[in-house]
């Protein structure tokens, strides 16, 4: 039996498919499992032992390389990759994203059941044969582990594999060591970072809840993100030294970061995910979106948010801020020192 997942992007949405994905392979043993991933978030699951085939789709690349006129490239490149998704044909194709990028993917690969929910955003519905309602009440990884209890899966507790290697580990051990951190050493990950300005809290205020972690608890802080200047603009407002790892890791380096640190303090954001996926307490900041749907999955996470009347809204741009400015640097402290004492 050979099955398709199609699961794009992005890397928070790509850790809430793992569950699915191991529920598939105990579903199906010996089945052939092929997962197509946008390039982004594919080191996450390259080489997982549930998988078969990872094929990578670089559409970003393709589109701006179009946009900038280079057309041969791009268009080799497609055709290569269309020729890859249909090397081998699909009994079963599931579209985990429901989307226009997603649906392409799934009419390409000329799947014999090609199952996702029953919705029309942007048309998605139209190319599959079999549909189940999407229940948005649900977390996402419960939502996404509705389409194994359809094809018939005991599902109880949700299991997330990331394949770290000895190389992340290696790598991550001489990058704390370098910065005086001992694998007996305790330290607090911090991730201020996110894609939506919404999303985001003011960096004197993260600098401010740092101060105090190194200050009042003795405990070292560890900076993570792909945006180094921005953690360098946060450390310039501090009185206290800290780590600044940014631009430095690979998604599995930071997975295996995560799971060396005490918690991890963050915004709405790809890391929140991947640290609550490796077990990690996190203390998540929201403030536009819905935790019930998107948050930190499990029982040990602490969320913080403003009660207000507009939120969740789900908006990118806002002129208020208020759920996110209303957030105290007190309240998250006192939430950290909780989470550490216990």
């Amino acid at each position: 039996m050979n099955i398709l997942i199609v699961k794009l992007s992005a890397i928070g949405d790509v850790i809430h498919t793992l569950p699915s994905l191991a529920a598939l392979r105990k579903l199906y043993p010996e089945a052939n499992i092929t997962w197509v991933i946008e390039d982004a978030s594919s080191d996450l699951i390259f080489d997982h032992p549930y998988l078969d085939r990872v094929i990578v789709s670089h559409r970003k690349q393709w589109i701006n390389d179009l946009k900038e006129g280079r057309i041969t490239k791009p268009i080799r490149e497609i055709r290569n990759f269309i020729n890859d998704l249909r090397k081998q044909s699909y009994d079963l194709v599931i579209d985990f994203h429901g989307l226009i990028k997603s649906a392409a993917v799934v009419l390409l690969s000329s799947g014999k059941r090609k199952l996702g929910y029953d919705s029309m955003q942007e048309f998605s519905g139209l190319f599959l044969n079999e549909k189940i309602p999407e229940d948005m009440n649900k977390h996402a990884i419960d939502r996404y582990l509705d389409f194994l209890r359809y094809l018939g899966a005991d599902v109880k507790e949700p299991e997330f594999l990331i394949p770290i290697g000895e190389e992340n580990i290696n790598r991550i051990d001489e990058s704390l060591r370098r910065n005086s951190i001992d694998r007996k050493d305790s330290f607090v990950a911090v991730s201020p970072v996110a894609l939506w300005d919404t999303k985001l809290w003011a960096d004197e205020k993260f600098a401010g809840l740092c101060d105090r972690i190194a200050e009042e608890l003795k405990v070292s802080v560890v900076f993570t993100g792909t945006e180094r200047d921005k953690l360098e603009h946060i450390q310039s407002r501090m009185k206290t030294p800290s780590v600044n790892l940014g631009g430095e890791t690979t998604l599995r380096d930071l997975a295996y970061l995560y799971q060396r640190s005490s918690l991890l303090i963050t915004t709405d954001s790809g890391p929140m995910h991947l640290a609550a996926a490796m077990g990690t307490p996190v203390i998540a900041l929201f403030g536009p979106t819905d935790p019930s749907r998107t948050g930190p999955y499990g029982k040990w996470h602490v969320v913080i948010r403003r009660e207000l009347s507009c939120s969740p809204c789900f908006l990118k741009k806002c002129d208020s801020m208020e759920c996110m400015s209303g957030i105290t640097i007190e309240e998250v402290f006192h939430a950290v020192r909780e989470k550490l004492s216990g």
